[in-house]
């Protein structure tokens, strides 16, 4: 989302860092630039216009204009207040309470059903017992979406009975929450097009009945300014404590996640981006900074990696390669592992540098990564258990066979068993050059 931006500020900090020593003209006019580029990426612009005026202050201190480094030190300044912009510190949902209410906010399309069953499978990993209750009861189908996507994630919904109003299904499903043990009750309201009279009317109710202590706005990243206006009418309206930020993973230009918590005042928690349910990630306003400059996330991509990623079995797996028993029953678990980590282009942006490779290359790897891993599994899937614990018994008609059980042909099986065969050589090279700085240092 943010690689305009990014690619506008690499090449502002290009410039700066060009000159031995910068002086109050040079600052003005890397601050114009900086302007043009955030309002391009559609960011508020009286909060363009406060972020410039801070940074060009900041720039006027004597730590830039006598600095040796002086290009950095702007780069540093601008990084401070775009975290200050983002909130500066990362926030939490308030799950004190028991039962702890969350009630969801937003106008249809911005993907609030959709991350309320995110919330409750992530919720539900962390050993809370979790419900949601549909209260959108206007929108077709609505209740039906939001029981198949709990059904899915294995987390209960509680329904309107016939005739139900809205506040009188948040007062059933209060006290029902209470009575039961449930540690978080997300409800899931009924959105519009846009925000009127009858919509607040219902959701002040449905607060005044359910009592909560979170009341999240999803708001589409999407819509760009809209969705400002969007989350300060809520806000004035309903009250909020939070905000959620869906579709990140799109092109929009990300001016919506620069301007609406300066804006509103409101925390953004958490991130959509993605359509797989675990696709909602926390949000970091430093991290964000860090990736909006091109420095990348590498903090939130290991996280990513220890949480989809089984440790133990990439101990064993690792071990078996060392001793030379590594099978394609192993290979094809390292591929499921990777996989769970995401598109291979939402992982490159969190890398240093990752912000400069032009969108289209990213997308590129992307499908080419994905299109490589499906095809990998398809091939060891084709495979015999036998064949598949002992390699070497794959000549040349079990190819055949194997090509045509997994819609591929012979050169993509000799392709990946090739690949197979340079893996384990590797692991060989790295157990003999271990062995042999172990002698060195004897």
């Amino acid at each position: 989302m943010f690689d305009t931006l990014s690619g506008s500020l690499q090449k502002i900090f290009k410039n700066l860092r060009g000159y031995g020593k910068l002086n109050e003209r040079n600052i003005k006019d890397a601050m114009r630039e900086v302007r043009m580029a955030l309002l391009e990426a559609d960011v508020h612009y009286e909060v363009v216009k406060d972020f410039t005026a801070r940074v060009r202050e900041q720039c006027m201190g004597a730590d830039v204009l006598d600095s040796v480094t002086p290009g950095q030190q702007v780069v540093k300044h601008i990084h401070d207040e775009l975290i200050n912009l983002l909130g500066s510190n990362h926030k939490e949902f308030d799950l004190n309470a028991r039962p702890a209410a969350l009630l969801l906010l937003g106008l249809h399309g911005a993907g609030k059903t959709t991350t309320a069953s995110k919330l409750a499978l992530r919720w539900k990993k962390e050993g809370r017992k979790v419900v949601l209750v549909a209260c959108d009861i206007r929108r077709p189908a609505a209740v039906q979406q939001l029981q198949v996507l709990g059904k899915q994630i294995g987390v209960d919904v509680i329904a309107p009975e016939p005739g139900e109003s809205v506040p009188a299904l948040g007062r059933r499903a209060r006290k029902l929450t209470e009575q039961s043990g449930v540690d978080v009750a997300i409800y899931d309201s009924g959105g519009r097009f846009q925000v009127d009279e009858e919509l607040v009317a219902e959701l002040k109710e449905l607060k005044q009945a359910v009592d909560p202590r979170n009341v999240a706005l999803v708001v589409d990243a999407a819509i760009g300014q809209e969705s400002v206006h969007v989350a300060e009418s809520f806000h004035e309206a309903v009250g909020l404590t939070g905000l959620i930020l869906t579709k990140l993973d799109g092109d929009a230009r990300g001016g919506a996640a620069l301007s609406i918590q300066h804006v509103t005042g409101c925390p953004i928690l958490l991130v959509g981006v993605g359509e797989r349910p675990e696709d909602l990630e926390p949000f970091y306003p430093d991290r964000m900074a860090s990736r909006i400059l091109g420095m990348g996330d590498v903090v939130s991509l290991v996280e990513k990696a220890q949480a989809v990623v089984d440790q133990d079995q990439m101990v064993r797996m690792e071990e078996r390669l060392r001793r030379n028993t590594f099978d394609f029953e192993d290979f094809l678990i390292q591929l499921e592992q990777m996989e769970k980590m995401g598109p291979l282009e939402n992982l490159l942006e969190m890398l240093p540098g990752g912000a400069e490779i032009p969108e289209q290359a990213k997308q590129q790897l992307g499908a080419d990564s994905g299109k490589q891993w499906g095809q990998a599994k398809a091939i060891i899937q084709s495979m015999t258990p036998q064949e598949r614990r002992n390699p070497l018994l794959i000549k040349g008609r079990r190819r055949e066979r194997i090509a045509r059980g997994s819609g591929t042909d012979v050169r993509a099986v000799n392709d990946l068993m090739k690949r197979f065969d340079q893996m384990k050589r590797m692991a060989k090279k790295m157990k003999k050059m271990e062995k042999r700085l172990r002698k060195a240092r004897k």
